[in-house]
């Protein structure tokens, strides 16, 4: 099988690299979990499928995904294979799930495992759509590539409290990142997703306006699932918000995201499915995590809200906006006036 350098800058043999990768790791805080024995007996169960010539490939991956990882071995195909990323979904006894192979410049999605080295224009493994692979015994193997899981991060992030204050000067700059200085709200748009007064956004800004949880949860069948690619816009909204309600402490959190979540099914992308899933959980991407963090006073809030607004063509915004309506909707519905 094919092996990816991680990134050691050319270290010796392979357990040498394994070693320096999961010392950066553990400088960086991210926890290693060690695998149980009856994984690490499955994966070797599996016979050729999990062995390699040479080297496997080492990646940090989300506990978001640690009970797939861990579980048994379990049989995969390709939703997508591009150079930042390789998409798989799995058969689980709970229905249809979602792993990534990230590459370290990919967006840090809560279901990835980010190797230890960007993107170099080419797919990570040359595989169609669909083809076959295997998740579990702490490995992923899909083509000629296997990657195991080194070391783990949290998807979701560590806040003050379960009702954070955030910082009003943040809340300022980050509305203003989203909507424009000056422009009002009614005026944002995004790219796929109907605008003006009827469509789905304004809608959504009504159900604040009149800090109307419920109408909000209504706009959620006018959103899942509209717009083009893999997370359609209107998903990564419901996403931004969803994630927004349960880490701000929302009491009917729990009940939007599992709002969300049963109007997904059928409705939208299998990997947009899954996110929403991640969302409700509080899992989110590296990028979301570093602004909400950010927004309580814990690391620079103007590269963090770069760096989302970056992610694909529209997801960060999306994501930003659904943030902001997750802020909205708590300072209206919970904070005495």
């Amino acid at each position: 099988m094919r092996t990816i350098d991680g990134g050691s800058g050319g270290q010796g043999d392979a357990g040498a690299q394994r070693t320096a990768q999961g010392g950066r790791a553990a400088r960086a805080g991210v926890p290693t979990i060690p695998l149980p024995r009856e994984s690490a007996a499955a994966a070797a169960a599996t016979g050729a499928a999990l062995r390699t010539a040479g080297q496997v490939v080492p990646a940090q991956a989300s506990t978001g995904v640690a009970d797939l990882l861990r579980g048994p071995v379990r049989e995969a195909r390709v939703l997508l294979s591009a150079p930042a990323a390789i998409y798989l979904t799995v058969q689980t006894p709970a229905g249809p799930d979602v792993v990534g192979v990230l590459t370290a410049d990919a967006a840090r999605l809560p279901l990835g495992c980010v190797l230890f080295r960007p993107s170099n224009g080419r797919p990570l493994v040359a595989v169609p759509s669909g083809a076959p692979a295997q998740v579990g015994g702490g490995r992923v193997t899909v083509g000629d590539l296997t990657v195991r899981a080194a070391a783990w991060w949290d998807p979701r992030p560590k806040l003050p409290t379960a009702r954070p204050a955030l910082l009003p000067e943040g809340v300022r700059l980050l509305r203003t990142a989203v909507y424009g200085d000056g422009v009002p709200h009614s005026a944002f748009t995004l790219p796929g997703l109907p605008s003006g007064p009827s469509g789905p956004l304004a809608a959504l800004r009504g159900a604040v306006r009149r800090a109307d949880l419920d109408a909000a949860l209504r706009t959620a069948t006018r959103l899942v699932g509209l717009g083009p690619g893999l997370t359609p816009a209107g998903d990564d909204v419901l996403a931004g918000t969803t994630a927004g309600l349960v880490l701000l402490g929302h009491p009917a959190a729990e009940r939007f995201g599992a709002g969300v979540t049963g109007l997904a099914a059928g409705r939208t992308t299998e990997l947009s499915r899954a996110l929403l899933r991640h969302a409700a959980a509080g899992r989110v991407s590296g990028e979301f995590a570093a602004v909400l963090r950010a927004l309580v006073g814990d690391g620079s809030l103007p590269p963090a809200i770069d760096a989302l607004l970056r992610t694909g063509s529209t997801s960060g915004r999306a994501l930003a906006l659904g943030l902001c309506t997750a802020i909205d909707l708590v300072d209206r519905t919970t904070r005495p006036r």
